[in-house]
């Protein structure tokens, strides 16, 4: 494996590293074409010069320590040690892929999940005191009452919905891109199974009862700190009814007639993707396996 995943930073003779630094929702990268991009790769001194914040060693890639950090690009405006050229800036980490090492684009999301974790457990949520970072493993300890603090999962699903040879796809409120449509997600409650979230979703979501619920996979979304867990059910029975404190608008669709979707990258395109190859072949659209 060339990323390993740890906590334990052990004394290396390499002088420079691989730096995640971010600010807000973007991440400081470099270009090496016209799109493509890198993460820095620094000396360690430039800890100080660039006056990061909330340094975390999180693994190493190919032997090489990987860290994640802050940084206020008000920094930025400052005079730069002369590493950083104008191929240094700021983008949406959402729209790192594509530009970088698929690789790379994996570490981005764990960098970020950890740099979240280590910013935002600083005190203790129990008695409000500070909290110290473990050298062992990714955890915060309160330094009063012992309590420990590991990186955050939320485990959220992500459904799609099948009518005969239609797939349900929704707007949502919230959704960056104004003209997408995706399939059906929400987070899970205490106390309920994957089964019973998709089917509490769906129904509070678009007023639609479903059955034959299938496990179709998952994947680990940094945005911030979600585990999508994804599922294929079959309409049951309702018509669509949104909720539109959640739900700008929601259709029925063929595989030859649809909107603006999530690209390949997110689960929700995988889904809508696997739907479109169901319907150019015979086999039974239910058989996720295939």
């Amino acid at each position: 494996m060339d990323f390993i995943k740890t906590a334990i930073e052990q004394a290396t003779s390499s002088i420079r590293a691989y730096f995640y630094i971010f600010s807000n929702n973007s991440i400081f990268v470099r270009e090496t074409s016209k799109d493509l991009v890198s993460i820095p790769y620094f000396e360690k001194t430039m800890i100080e010069q660039l006056k990061l914040k909330g340094v975390c060693f999180f693994g190493t890639y190919k032997n090489i320590p990987c860290y994640c950090a802050k940084i206020t690009p008000g920094n930025l405006s400052e005079p730069l040690p002369d590493i950083l050229s104008d191929k240094y800036k700021f983008i949406n980490l959402r729209s790192l892929f594509g530009k970088i090492d698929p690789i790379f684009w994996s570490i981005a999301g764990y960098a970020r999940q950890i740099f979240d974790w280590n910013i935002n457990f600083q005190f203790c949520g129990k008695c409000g005191n500070p909290t110290t970072r473990k050298t062992d493993e990714h955890a915060r300890q309160c330094e009063k009452c012992n309590l420990t603090f590991y990186p955050r999962i939320s485990p959220a699903i992500i459904t799609a919905v099948i009518k005969n040879k239609q797939i349900l796809l929704a707007r949502g409120i919230n959704f960056p891109d104004k003209k997408m449509f995706s399939v059906l997600a929400g987070f899970v409650e205490p106390g309920e199974t994957l089964e019973e979230c998709v089917k509490r979703e769906i129904f509070e979501e678009v007023g639609i009862i479903v059955k034959n619920i299938q496990y179709f996979g998952s994947q680990s979304w940094p945005f911030p700190d979600s585990l999508m867990i994804g599922f294929i059910a079959e309409h049951e029975k309702g018509k669509i009814s949104i909720d539109t404190q959640e739900i700008v608008e929601a259709h029925w669709f063929e595989a030859d007639n649809l909107p603006a979707i999530p690209g390949k990258q997110a689960i929700a395109g995988k889904l809508i993707e696997w739907f479109s190859l169901q319907n150019k072949h015979t086999y039974s659209a239910f058989d996720a396996t295939k």
